[in-house]
């Protein structure tokens, strides 16, 4: 019987298994060992912005909220001055009491074709009005110099109610207008609302003093006025004061009338 010839294995070609596993390596990687560290990836770099550009971005930020607060103010100045302008007769002579930021009076005057003085407390005024500064009781103008007289949310700030409105009525000439706007105190939320403006202005004009409609319509005809319009206004109109608040139109009578 002839022998079946046994098969041998070959022995590996050590040299070409190594060369195999070379190629199949990773690069950096020796044969058999850990992962370079140094062929991965390194960790993206944060992005660091200039100094200078991050302070030009909020300086922008800045400046254009201050822009935006500026147009509401304007805004809201435009409308009232418009409701007033309603009431007022054209070409009237207008002293706008507790003036603020002096928009109302700027609107004003383009409005009724005539110089509007405001008054105020501070030294100066953002708009460019007539301006004079009064220390909060005698007003600084002549007698009967004045058609009108308006005063937005201002009567509840005097310290000396009966002086301001003396004062009123000796500028004002006889006949003229007192165009009058008053938070009015009718409910709770009301009086909480009215509490917490009496806090945030107490250290800048002294307490402030609240009265209802009814004591307001008494205190006018006592003082010598004769109430033209007396309407109620949405508490809505200011969404960060919303209080019930009314608006008052008021003819001055003679000082002869009064006085008799």
């Amino acid at each position: 019987m002839s022998s079946i010839p046994t098969l041998q294995a070959r022995p590996a070609d050590v040299s070409r298994a190594s060369s195999i596993e070379d190629r199949l390596s990773l690069p950096g990687q020796a044969s058999g060992s850990g992962m370079d560290q140094d062929w991965l990836p390194s960790a993206r770099p944060a992005i660091e912005f200039p100094l200078d550009v991050v302070q030009q971005v909020l300086h922008g930020i800045r400046r254009r909220w201050r822009r935006e607060r500026r147009r509401r103010k304007v805004g809201r100045a435009y409308d009232m001055a418009l409701e007033v302008a309603r009431v007022i007769p054209h070409g009237s002579r207008v002293l706008d009491v507790g003036c603020g930021n002096g928009y109302i009076a700027h609107h004003l005057s383009a409005m009724l074709g005539a110089a509007v003085v405001g008054i105020d407390l501070g030294d100066t005024t953002e708009a460019p009005i007539d301006y004079r500064a009064f220390n909060g009781a005698h007003f600084p103008l002549e007698d009967q110099s004045f058609d009108a007289i308006l005063l937005c949310y201002v009567l509840h700030h005097a310290q000396n109610l009966d002086v301001v409105i003396a004062e009123l009525r000796r500028v004002l000439r006889d006949g003229g207008r007192a165009v009058i706007y008053e938070d009015i105190p009718e409910t709770r939320w009301d009086r909480l609302v009215c509490s917490i403006h009496n806090r945030k202005w107490y250290n800048r004009t002294g307490p402030c003093t609240f009265h209802s409609a009814h004591k307001w319509r008494g205190f006018f005809k006592s003082a010598g006025f004769d109430i033209v319009t007396e309407r109620q206004l949405s508490r809505w109109r200011n969404l960060f004061h919303p209080v019930s608040r009314r608006f008052y139109v008021m003819k001055s009578k003679d000082s002869a009338s009064v006085q008799g």
